[in-house]
């Protein structure tokens, strides 16, 4: 019949398989075997309109036209209409060419130019039921297709595993698939399904197949993602194989060191709680517990588990010979050291612990820079200040190598506050700390303090000659009998005569170059505090002695006043959070018994006795001018 229709001959509708004459017209092109690729987009948009009848992905116009019918023909990839169909998840299609025309099983092998065969591409859509057809298709055959692998060397359960496609896995694992096959990459299903965080498809790998390869990349398991992913896989690959929480990777890397990274206390826990103690005292190939992975990272929630479960893991060492508090400090984790300090009965010993190189916690703290962490040893921690590592350096002496005026300052400040002294040694052998150059940083700021002072001056000066109230006829101030407009009249000379030291001291220091350009520049610091703070009061002044007084003004000048004597309170605070007064006067009487300290930190003992000036210039102005607001 097909013979006889002609090349210009068109049909209206489409054709029925189930109609006798449309039928042998099928068999006949499709026996013919010459079916155009480029046609085969257009056969796969017209199946899900035909399914039930099987209206097979033909163009009616090419095949009476041209009679090309091979169902052999392959894309430019080398798919054939097998590979096209499972992946638009077409089963029932593959279903009936096979069956009606195919009955050839090299077709349902065959493979495309990535060697994927029909089953790869339905598997890696996730078309759970066309997997199923394809399976039952091949399962009279010797050749196993859910074994064949692609140029990758993934299987089909590979796949349906990397792309998470739950109900796909279940299929495949149903009709055996073999989870034990590993891929080029050495990467097994399980450890792909995890990574796809997958649930499901974890649950049909380890509950189906009990021999499954939970291989991954870098000798890693399925476990070390797990912990990355989700605590119910976690659960149920302990419980499929406990023994997985004790593998390392190749740097040595338990899970448990992964989840002590991540600080997810329920899947440590669920580690613990599944596997024996002793994977706590697991280290890496540095030498690194879990508990000190937990520590260089700061999860204090996870260092407070692991302690309270394996309270003997706080003695264990790193290669340096490090402990957990080591390591804390070295990274600066404030909140480690707070922990360890709390827990003083367990940890007692590890304050002053040495590591290789006979340095304490409170050596590293000093090297790391931490000041907040150098007080909380000290202050709460009760160390000994005095520890000599095998240099035959002390805390004391590694301040020295901070290169931060401020650093510095605060743990010399700290230190010899708390009674820490250097290693012995004659005093004409010290050396004075030189850590950046201050004299350039002087000069960079001085320019700019100059510009500062120069307009608290400028405005001061023209305030004076602009008096609140305006003048009389006889040229004198309206508001001159007001108590607070002579207060205005105070603090607006105050202020422009300190702003006018200020720039004279700058420009000095700038100019002499020499020793003196630290004092005047920092004297010139006070004075232009100074001028500031009275340029500040003597708006309020005069704001005050041109209203009307009430209740609410006074109370919002009172809250302003509190609130600039909060703020100078607490500028030595800015300088570093634990610079206190009852700090700074504590290493005032000790310093001054010992000349070691002002022979090799001369700039620290400078700055203390400047931050107790500044203190002392503030409260003498806030207690003189507390009348102000009132």
């Amino acid at each position: 019949m097909a013979g006889a229709v002609s090349q210009s001959t068109e049909i209206s509708g489409p054709l029925d398989p189930l109609n006798p004459t449309d039928e042998i017209w099928y068999r006949d092109c499709l026996l013919d075997r010459k079916i155009p690729h480029s046609k085969w987009t257009k056969y796969l948009s017209s199946i899900s309109s035909y399914k039930q009848h099987l209206i097979l992905l033909v163009p009616i116009s090419g095949i009476i036209q041209h009679r090309q019918c091979n169902l052999l023909e392959v894309t430019g990839e080398r798919n054939t209409i097998l590979h096209v169909a499972a992946e638009k998840g077409h089963g029932e299609v593959i279903q009936e060419l096979y069956h009606r025309f195919i009955r050839d099983n090299s077709l349902l092998f065959r493979r495309n130019s990535a060697l994927d065969t029909p089953l790869h591409c339905a598997a890696r859509a996730g078309h759970a039921g066309t997997v199923t057809i394809l399976v039952n298709l091949t399962q009279d055959c010797e050749e196993n297709i859910l074994g064949c692998q692609n140029t990758a060397g993934d299987t089909a359960l590979h796949l349906a595993a990397r792309h998470g496609h739950g109900a796909t896995v279940e299929a495949l694992v149903a009709a055996r698939a073999k989870a034990t096959e590993l891929n080029k990459a050495g990467v097994s299903p399980l450890y792909l399904a995890v990574m796809s965080r997958s649930v499901p498809a974890v649950r049909a790998i380890v509950t189906t197949c009990s021999d499954a390869s939970p291989v991954g990349p870098s000798s890693q398991n399925a476990l070390h993602a797990a912990v990355f992913r989700s605590l119910e896989m976690v659960h149920l690959l302990l419980q499929w194989k406990p023994e997985l929480a004790s593998q390392v990777d190749c740097n040595g890397s338990t899970p448990l060191h992964f989840a002590a990274s991540d600080g997810n206390c329920k899947i440590v826990h669920a580690i613990l709680d599944t596997t024996p103690p002793g994977t706590v005292y697991m280290k890496d190939s540095d030498g690194l517990s879990a508990l000190h992975v937990a520590a260089r990272l700061g999860h204090a929630n996870v260092v407070k588990q692991l302690i309270g479960i394996c309270p003997d893991a706080v003695e264990l060492r790193d290669g340096h010979g490090e402990t957990f508090l080591h390591t804390a400090v070295r990274e600066k984790r404030s909140s480690i050291v707070s922990l360890a300090i709390k827990k003083h009965k367990q940890v007692n010993d590890l304050l002053d612990a040495q590591d290789k190189d006979g340095n304490t916690p409170l050596h590293i703290a000093v090297v790391a820079g931490s000041p907040d962490i150098v007080n909380a040893l000290l202050h709460k921690g009760k160390v000994q200040s005095d520890v000599l590592n095998d240099d035959g350096h002390s805390p004391l002496d590694l301040a020295s190598t901070s290169t931060n005026l401020f650093n510095m300052v605060s743990f010399v400040v700290i230190l010899v506050a708390f009674g820490a002294q250097g290693r012995p040694q004659r005093n004409d052998h010290l050396k004075p700390w030189s850590g950046r150059d201050i004299g350039k940083g002087i000069e960079r700021t001085t320019d700019s303090l100059a510009v500062v002072a120069v307009l608290i001056a400028t405005v001061a000066f023209a305030a004076g000659f602009n008096m609140p109230g305006s003048y009389g006829d006889d040229g004198t101030a309206n508001l001159k009998g007001r108590f607070s407009f002579k207060w205005f009249m105070v603090l607006d000379t105050v202020a422009v005569a300190a702003s006018v030291v200020a720039v004279i001291l700058l420009v000095y220091g700038k100019a002499s170059r020499s020793a003196g350009s630290w004092k005047s520049f920092v004297a010139a610091l006070h004075f232009i505090w100074v001028s500031l703070v009275s340029l500040i009061l003597a708006f309020f002044a005069a704001f005050r002695a041109t209203m009307r007084t009430s209740r609410a003004v006074s109370i919002v000048f009172m809250v302003i006043y509190v609130c600039l004597i909060v703020l100078v309170g607490n500028v030595g605070t800015w300088v570093e959070p634990v610079t206190t007064m009852r700090i700074f006067w504590r290493f005032v009487w000790r310093s001054h018994r010992t000349n070691a300290v002002k022979r090799q930190y001369p700039l620290a003992v400078a700055t203390v006795y400047n931050c107790l000036l500044f203190s002392v210039i503030n409260f003498i102005i806030f207690a003189g001018l507390g009348v102000v607001p009132s």
